[in-house]
């Protein structure tokens, strides 16, 4: 192999090299088990080669791969019954990622008040320190600077407001306003749960207002919080939302959900995906919903999110000179580090923990949703001697 391989330079990746996966485990070349709480950035929502998924990819891998969306795609209309019957929504459309679902809810909510005769309708409000995805649209809705630079004009009708804020997002909302988008809980952003109350008052203007509430679950969905999504803690329904990472276990897979009355517009010829719904993607999705829709699955997530919020809250007392709040909800966590985080997560990685960087000097803890109590406690104690590793070398022990 070429000392420096001929790809993009667009990742500043870990000199690590895994040959595969068991469970909540990645195993490197050498042999290495690391214990895996990043899970392909929540993407690995059943581990590694879980064998209900790994038996529904086989099976569909020797009968048919993929045929377009020109004709009718069983596995398609199944996964979309069967989301369909546990959220808010009437219709979907499947997509290959999560920044896909995205931009079909951007244009779902244009085009519902273009085909209402409103055309100028099509801003949308979003957040600052939100992150929908690395596509033309989704990087100018997500509004950060550091992804839009370099690549031309901002993409128009996107309006960012303080995460939280709702004085800011009513006066930004005027007669060109479409929809109002928001994750339930900022990933990227640094692990920032909108509060309940928050939720609830964003859904309130959109009635007031006629606007379409928009969610991104595409990180926090699917079951990471111990609901099937984030946002029925708030007790509150979008009128569409974009999902991915879960949903697919690892197999590239993505959806757009909308009531009726929001997809309207949406109608033959105004959108389309070649590998979308592809037989391959629909049969992962399938046997990732037959996990967790099973029985005490999403209860065992918030039991486990409990075992990790406890010893997460002694590790922040017991290391208050590396770790200043713990924050997140279920299996998705964060860790605000007092020292820098690329320290911590060096020494997180030392002790053959994976994790994820975030904004706001914050590690992301996304472990499977299969992690067991033993397990959790194994990585708390491997976050334990990260923490007593960087206290040794910067020196600052706790007063």
């Amino acid at each position: 192999m070429a000392a420096t391989p001929p790809l993009y330079d667009t990742y500043l990746r870990a000199p690590l090299r895994f040959e595969r996966g068991e469970g909540v485990w990645l195993i490197a070349e050498d042999g290495t088990r690391y214990l895996d709480f990043a899970a392909g950035v929540a993407v690995n929502s059943l581990g590694h080669a879980h064998p209900h998924l790994v038996e529904a990819l086989k099976a569909q891998a020797e009968k048919l791969w993929h045929v377009s969306n020109l004709y009718d795609v069983p596995g398609q209309e199944s996964l979309a019954q069967r989301l369909t019957a546990v959220t808010f929504a009437d219709r979907v459309f499947f997509t290959n990622s999560g920044a896909e679902a995205l931009e079909c809810a951007i244009k779902t909510a244009r085009r519902y008040h273009f085909a209402k005769g409103h055309p100028e309708r099509f801003h949308i409000i979003t957040f600052e320190g939100a992150f929908h995805g690395r596509t033309i649209a989704t990087i100018a809705a997500g509004g950060q600077q550091k992804y839009i630079e370099g690549f031309g004009p901002k993409a128009p009708g996107f309006y960012q407001v303080p995460f939280g804020d709702i004085a800011a997002v009513k006066t930004a909302i005027n007669d060109e306003t479409a929809a109002i988008l928001v994750e339930p809980i900022q990933g990227e952003g640094g692990i920032r749960l909108a509060s309940k109350e928050f939720m609830q008052e964003l859904r309130a203007l959109c009635d007031e207002f006629g606007l379409l509430l928009i969610l991104d679950e595409v990180q926090c969905g699917v079951g990471r919080t111990g609901k099937l999504f984030a946002h029925e803690w708030s007790g509150i329904k979008p009128d569409i939302m974009a999902v991915a990472k879960g949903i697919g276990g690892g197999f590239p897979l993505g959806a757009c959900l909308a009531t009726e009355a929001a997809a309207a517009g949406m109608v033959a010829g105004t959108h389309g995906s070649t590998y979308g719904g592809n037989p391959l993607a629909m049969a992962v999705g399938n046997a990732v919903l037959d996990v967790v829709l099973a029985d005490g699955f999403l209860e065992n997530v918030s039991d486990v999110g409990l075992v990790f919020r406890q010893g997460l809250a002694s590790l922040k007392d017991r290391f208050p000179d590396v770790i200043e709040e713990i924050r997140g909800d279920g299996l998705m966590l964060g860790i605000k580090a007092k020292v820098p985080s690329a320290d911590f997560l060096k020494a997180i990685r030392a002790e053959k923990l994976l994790a994820v960087p975030a904004g706001e000097n914050v590690l992301r803890l996304l472990p499977p949703l299969i992690t067991t109590p033993a397990e959790a406690r194994e990585g708390l104690a491997r976050l334990e001697r990260a923490a007593e590793a960087v206290r040794a070398k910067s020196g600052t022990a706790a007063a």
